[in-house]
């Protein structure tokens, strides 16, 4: 079955005053889906490939074939990525983490307020267009690192509990070049229950 957009779990305008409508419209419908239609296309291609997941892809770029593998890269990425992106976040959310989540930033990091500096500054200083990340380890320790364009922890054999988008089209309606106020913003609308949830199956 060729990849899909998966449908927003809340309304375009639900993480507003944080995230305006008219992104979320056009982060959705029309970024998202680019990516997908971009990846189904490679992978026609090379019939051999289909049923492989996305995430499977990425975890070993090197067997996929080489006229395809920046695509693959790129757009596979932006589609786990987003995935990711629109089931971590939601209406009358954000707040202190809870949970598992909680102690493991604790245990990390000292606490919240140290992890989300961290965490802020990362995204802040991510050159150009990416994502920030808390990622796990094989051995299970929590770091925070960026990555450039759509590039996902995956392919580091990194495990990823959740990241925020800095490419502009995610912010620079609303914001403009202000992407510090965005990724200050951010925190109101972070789902930790799902977050929780990743952890718990061993972040899928």
């Amino acid at each position: 079955m060729a990849f899909q957009v998966p449908a927003l779990p809340y309304g375009y305008d639900a993480l507003e005053p944080y995230i305006d409508r008219e992104t979320m419209l056009l982060h959705h419908d029309k970024h998202h889906a680019a990516y997908v239609s971009n990846l189904n296309a490679a992978i026609d291609k090379h019939p051999e490939l289909a049923g492989t997941g996305a995430e499977e892809l990425l975890r070993d770029l090197n067997k996929v074939p080489e006229d395809i593998r920046a695509v693959v890269k790129n757009n596979s990425g932006g589609h786990v990525n987003h995935s990711m992106f629109w089931q971590i976040m939601g209406p009358n959310r954000g707040g202190s983490p809870t949970g598992a989540i909680a102690d493991a930033i604790n245990k990390t990091f000292g606490d919240f307020a140290a992890f989300k500096k961290q965490f802020n500054e990362a995204g802040t200083k991510q050159f150009g267009s990416g994502w920030v990340w808390l990622a796990r380890s094989a051995d299970g320790r929590l770091q925070v690192l960026s990555s450039p364009n759509q590039d996902n922890p995956i392919s580091q054999g990194l495990q990823p509990v959740f990241g925020n988008d800095v490419w502009e089209h995610a912010y620079y309606l609303k914001y403009q070049n202000r992407r510090a106020d965005y990724l200050e913003a951010w925190w109101n609308v972070i789902n930790w229950e799902h977050v929780n949830e990743r952890l718990s199956l061993g972040i899928k």
